[in-house]
């Protein structure tokens, strides 16, 4: 079965405007599967001892080796070939679309491009599957066992949740040691679970801390260790100087949906319809369909939440620098007005200008003055929701 990804017209796009691309995002997310077969370039995987030893010796011999372009999977492994690769794009600046930079670990990859390859290069994120990229597998089943392409199309939901424990052992075990932490397995995989218990909850870093029994400044670091490997997502909540008290913590959310009913046990579709777990699952699922979609779209656009201490909320505002769009995501197959009440206060406040209530129902209506209610199953699937806004005209994700 071939799948196309989104996120390959996007990596050929900055192919014809920079000399080299990045394709960031977590493992067994299909990075390789998508360079070798959409770009068709010379491939070695630095993880491979064969490959590594051929780059790692004398670097720039072996690029002079091999007539661009030019895969490099898992590049962090050998962050001294950046200075070398700056070297070689910089004989001829004009050539684009030169190499493709495979990449698993964000913090590495992203230090050495910024000194080294500055200019020089295009970044993209990719993403396990979207619910746009695999029409055939009904939704239900897509948000129970998640994006990730050997999770997705297990044999059996036994065999599904014996690939998300590997992938969490491989995880804790080898990506995370990499960074030298103190922490043992048990402690991040401990931590993991805790913070898949709060999907979708304002992150108590000092409470969440004390529970695990490590300090805040620790606790804060692993966080950003597991957010920099594309596990989890701080969505951050949107501040404008408004006269009214704003929560500040990042709500928290693990970014695989499969990942996180692995975590809490969620072995089945019929588990996840009993579980309590089941509304801010679906919540972050729909999150970064939505983020991953806009991002590939519009490449500035950035993400936040709306909260009040008062209690109003947004799920999701995508800024698009001009223009703020608000998100509220409901698990329901018929909404009314009083779904929107957050999405009107935020209109209220000049917080979006326009805002969507996402729902399982079949028809688009109006619902209040600048929002309406979208059916959630053909956005995500890549169509359009519309905006209403006298004087605007039609915008979407897709």
């Amino acid at each position: 079965m071939t799948i196309e990804r989104r996120a390959l017209a996007r990596v050929q796009e900055l192919a014809t405007r920079f000399p080299a691309v990045t394709i960031l995002g977590p493992r067994q997310s299909g990075k390789t599967t998508l360079a070798r077969g959409g770009l068709g370039s010379t491939y070695f995987d630095l993880e491979k001892p064969s490959d590594f030893r051929v780059f790692s010796s004398d670097p720039e011999l072996a690029l002079r080796n091999f007539s661009p372009p030019l895969i490099l999977d898992e590049v962090q492994r050998l962050p001294e070939i950046f200075a070398v690769l700056r070297g070689r794009i910089d004989e001829d600046r004009r050539r684009m679309g030169q190499f493709f930079l495979l990449g698993s670990v964000d913090p590495a990859l992203i230090r050495e491009v910024s000194e080294s390859l500055a200019g020089r290069m295009g970044m993209v994120e990719l993403t396990p599957f979207l619910a746009a990229e695999v029409p055939e597998v009904t939704l239900e089943a897509l948000w129970h066992r998640g994006g990730f392409p050997d999770a997705l199309f297990s044999e059996s939901d036994a065999a599904w949740d014996d690939w998300e424990d590997q992938y969490v052992r491989t995880f804790v075990e080898r990506d995370m040691a990499r960074f030298g932490t103190r922490q043992s397995p048990n402690e991040f995989h401990t931590l993991l679970s805790m913070l898949a218990a709060q999907q979708g909850g304002l992150l108590n870093a000092s409470s969440l801390a004390r529970a695990v029994g490590i300090s805040h400044h620790t606790l804060q670091n692993t966080v950003d260790l597991f957010e920099a490997h594309f596990l989890v997502r701080r969505l951050r909540p949107y501040h404008a100087n408004l006269g009214k008290r704003l929560v500040k913590a990042p709500k928290i959310y693990i970014r695989d949906s499969g990942l996180l009913h692995h975590l809490q046990g969620v072995r089945d579709v019929e588990a996840l319809k009993r579980t309590g777990l089941r509304g801010m699952s679906w919540e972050g699922y729909v999150i970064e369909n939505l983020i991953a979609l806009e991002a590939l779209a519009r490449p500035s656009s950035r993400f936040w939440f709306y909260r009040t201490h008062s209690g109003s909320e947004v799920d999701l505002v995508i800024d698009r620098g001009d223009r703020r769009i608000g998100f509220e995501i409901k698990l329901a197959m018929a909404v009314g007005s009083r779904d929107a009440a957050g999405l009107v206060q935020a209109l209220k406040d000049q917080v979006i200008h326009e805002g969507v209530v996402l729902h399982h129902g079949e028809r688009d209506f109006p619902l209040a003055d600048g929002i309406r209610a979208v059916p959630v199953e053909p956005v995500l699937r890549g169509g359009n929701w519309e905006r209403p806004a006298r004087g605007h005209s039609k915008m979407g994700l897709g």
